[in-house]
């Protein structure tokens, strides 16, 4: 068996991602001071003392993008997680039972997906409370809207192959069909359309937080460092560009992955 050479982007993309997942499990510990400690005057400049500077109202901007780092990436990647689960599950199931099942699963995806999912989310938190809890779970709704139709696809598609047919001869059941026959085979897709998912939720998150319908102080995430630090552009401090980066470069290197993924060798169904 050959090992897998990979490519040096990928390998860079894999790293930071690594860095990333680090410091959002060990942010408590290697945060140089509280999230919302105020350690000097308004818009200090980067030093040796405050490696980022200070924001408006003096606190350290290293600190609070550690913390940010940790809400966003965890908030993200749990919504991203929920709407794998369910969104995979309903649409496998979905795709093989077909019927009414599939009819109302389908119309009620395809209602979501009609709205434009800023203002679903920017009407649902103007009558939900504005906590991590519900913002998670709006984002996995909208998410979970995309496994469905993914997962649906390949069912229905797998389904017409012959080993699945021959599985249902034999009398195994549904549940069975779909862990043992059907998601192997659809894994790669669901894994490349698993970190594309990510990409959006950060993006999302970051959107509404910056708009003030995100997370609520005294929670910081990146989003809300952009929005309470971009009036310092005004006058030459440059802030808001660090978790605005931070963005950029791990929606880069999980795309990268991705690509790499689905790029991947085929080997044909697995059994």
């Amino acid at each position: 068996m050959s090992a897998v050479k990979l490519p040096l982007s990928v390998i860079l993309s894999l790293l930071t991602i690594g860095v990333c997942l680090l410091v959002t499990l060990t942010a408590p510990f290697i945060a140089p001071h509280g999230v919302n400690e105020i350690v000097g005057p308004g818009w200090e400049p980067p030093s040796a003392s405050h490696l980022f500077g200070t924001d408006m109202i003096g606190r350290d901007l290293l600190s609070r993008f550690i913390w940010g780092a940790r809400v966003t990436i965890l908030t993200a990647a749990t919504a991203v997680l929920i709407a794998f689960v369910a969104g995979t599950g309903f649409g496998l199931l979905a795709g093989l039972r077909k019927g009414w099942l599939d009819m109302v699963l389908s119309r009620f995806v395809d209602l979501v997906m009609a709205m434009p999912t800023l203002i679903l989310a920017m009407v649902l938190l103007t009558i939900l409370p504005r906590s991590v809890f519900f913002i998670v779970a709006i984002i996995a709704l909208v998410e979970a809207t995309r496994f469905f139709r993914l997962a649906r696809l390949i069912a229905a598609d797998t389904a017409a192959l012959d080993y699945v047919e021959a599985a249902y001869l034999r009398g195994e059941k549904t549940s069975w069909i779909i862990l043992r026959e059907i998601l192997p085979n659809g894994m790669a897709p669901l894994l490349a359309e698993l970190g594309l998912r990510f990409v959006f939720s950060v993006l999302f998150l970051s959107t509404l937080s910056f708009l003030g319908l995100g997370v609520q102080p005294p929670v910081t995430d990146w989003g809300s460092l952009i929005k309470e630090n971009k009036d310092g552009l005004l006058f030459g401090v440059t802030a808001a560009l660090v978790p605005g980066a931070a963005i950029a470069v791990l929606a880069i290197t999980v795309s990268s992955v991705v690509d790499w993924v689905s790029a991947g060798r085929d080997g044909g169904p697995k059994r």
